[in-house]
């Protein structure tokens, strides 16, 4: 965030490159940057003349080569921004040519989205030089917890951590997704609010009480009957909780649990740091580890790699999601 900040400010400042190279597995980034170019270097009256939007599966190379040496109309310079530009993956070496002696009145935008350039190709090199190259990282699951204060405190808002939690739990990683929930209910809380869990059940969809947050937490604990409602729940509700992302999650705490048992230094910050999660919820995998000796856990990531064969179909006999449900809460907790 604080690297688009600075190109941001930049930009503002008059330190314009001639050539934006923004790549990177994570979009959002991409997605913000490249607006903020379509939207603030020229004015409404330029963009009719100066102003082209290219999309990656339409143009080849060379067309964005040739549209980039054109001249601006009665402005200082023209915009070429290219969407989508993953899609020129095979021929995107061949910009080569053109980064080397790009047009000082061009400010080429390319957005290469869910990939990279080789930082040791010259064609890395010669845009890094002549313009900025820009990657843009997935977060770690405990990374987007932060960003999400960091981003709402920006906006005038706090939000809790379980409120946080659950929107990482049932949206991953993915940030345009997030912010597009933060922007929902920034549009029915007053601002300054502290966003709740029962804000994002309200006014998301997210039941707080029967999610596979409050399953995990449920297993940890041992809560036979609170995992039993929440299991029931699922079952009678397939469609918002699918059999398979709910077997992965389950999959992945246990799997988490395993690596806690196998670390040496339980120190809480370097617990939450290998397991990738939000040091406010550690004290939920304090009370996991006590129930489940390391041998069990084991025992458990393996039954839930068959419940999960089962769920895709394979051997399950045509299973109903509750039965498979079922089986996997009977043997997690015998």
């Amino acid at each position: 965030m604080d690297e688009v900040l600075k190109i941001v400010n930049d930009i503002k400042n008059g330190n314009i490159k001639p050539i934006y190279f923004l790549m990177g597995e994570e979009p959002y980034y991409i997605d913000r940057l490249s607006d903020y170019i379509d939207q603030n270097l020229l004015s409404e009256e330029e963009k009719g003349f100066n102003q082209t939007i290219l999309y990656g599966r339409d143009v080849s190379i060379e067309e964005v080569i040739s549209t980039c040496k054109r001249y601006p109309m009665m402005a200082e310079r023209q915009v070429v921004i290219v969407r989508e530009a993953q899609d020129l993956s095979k021929t995107i070496d061949k910009i080569e040519s053109y980064a080397e002696n790009p047009m000082p009145t061009t400010v080429l935008v390319i957005c290469y989205k869910y990939k990279t350039l080789d930082k040791r190709k010259k064609v890395s090199k010669l845009l890094e030089k002549n313009g900025l190259v820009y990657e843009s990282k997935k977060l770690y699951d405990n990374q987007v917890g932060e960003w999400i204060k960091r981003v709402l405190s920006g906006k005038g808002f706090t939000i809790e951590p379980k409120a946080s939690a659950m929107l990482v739990e049932f949206l991953g990683t993915d940030l345009s997704k997030i912010n597009n929930e933060l922007e929902k209910l920034q549009i029915v809380l007053p601002k300054g609010s502290t966003i709740s869990a029962k804000h994002i059940e309200e006014n998301i969809g997210f039941s707080k009480d029967y999610n596979v947050f409050e399953l995990r937490k449920a297993l940890g604990e041992r809560n036979q009957l609170k995992a039993y409602q929440i299991a029931q729940y699922f079952a009678e509700n397939p469609k918002d909780n699918p059999m398979v992302v709910t077997t992965s999650l389950v999959f992945g705490f246990f799997l988490q649990l395993l690596q806690y048992h196998g670390l040496k230094d339980k120190n809480p910050k370097n617990v939450a740091s290998v397991l990738k999660v939000n040091p406010y919820f550690l004290k939920d995998y304090d009370v996991a580890l006590r129930n489940y000796p390391m041998k069990k856990v084991s025992q458990i990531v393996a039954t839930l790699r068959e419940i999960d064969v089962k769920s895709k179909g394979v051997g399950a006999n045509a299973l109903s999601q509750h039965d498979l449900l079922k089986e996997m809460l009977v043997r997690i907790f015998l």
